[in-house]
């Protein structure tokens, strides 16, 4: 037997994102966000509230990082996602993180993060829902310790966390169950 719930944005699991930007005193911010992801080969979509400082940080520096942070900053970037930049100008440094700027896009690079996608604003969609922000990803940063043996991620090594939107926790992940485009293959094989 299924209970009904009703409408609830209950999906699991929900990624538990970082989005770098800079204020206008060049200033680091960053905060969590579960409501995006991948949206084509090299787009993201983020659903946002307009009202965030990351917002008009990335509507006037027409960029954004967005990274993948591992269990070992769940503590920096859980708080990075309830500290609000509107009240707290400091916020990114009292976590002890570490920026540098990006290379290609004008936006902070958070060292601790294993995994950071380079963002170009490619616009900004005010829906009936909310804010939806399209980014383009320019190049993809990981840490050396997230690579394999053949230099290629595994994201078993990211050591990342889910947002449990259900019970409101966090969730580490990294093990592997299965082989993509693999696991299924032998009932392609079967007879109808």
């Amino acid at each position: 037997m299924k209970k009904d719930f009703g409408v609830k944005p209950y999906l699991y699991p929900m990624p538990a994102y970082m989005i770098g930007t800079y204020n206008e005193d060049d200033s680091v911010d960053v905060m969590m966000m579960a409501w995006g992801g991948i949206c084509a080969e090299d787009m993201v979509a983020l659903n946002l509230e307009a009202e965030h400082k990351t917002v008009a940080n990335i509507k006037a520096r027409k960029a954004f990082t967005l990274a993948v942070p591992g269990t070992d900053t769940l503590e920096a970037s859980d708080f990075l996602g309830i500290a609000s930049a509107n009240k707290m100008a400091d916020k990114f440094r009292r976590t002890g993180l570490h920026a540098e700027k990006s290379q290609r896009v004008d936006a902070p690079v958070i060292e601790e993060y294993p995994l950071t996608l380079e963002c170009e604003l490619v616009e900004m969609q005010d829906q009936p829902y909310g804010l939806r922000v399209l980014g383009r990803i320019v190049n993809v940063l990981a840490d050396e310790k997230v690579l394999d043996e053949a230099g290629k991620i595994d994201a078993g090594k990211l050591q990342t966390f889910a947002f449990d939107q259900m019970r409101h926790g966090y969730y580490a992940m990294g093990e592997k169950v299965g082989q993509a485009w693999h696991s299924g293959a032998g009932l392609m094989k079967q007879e109808g």
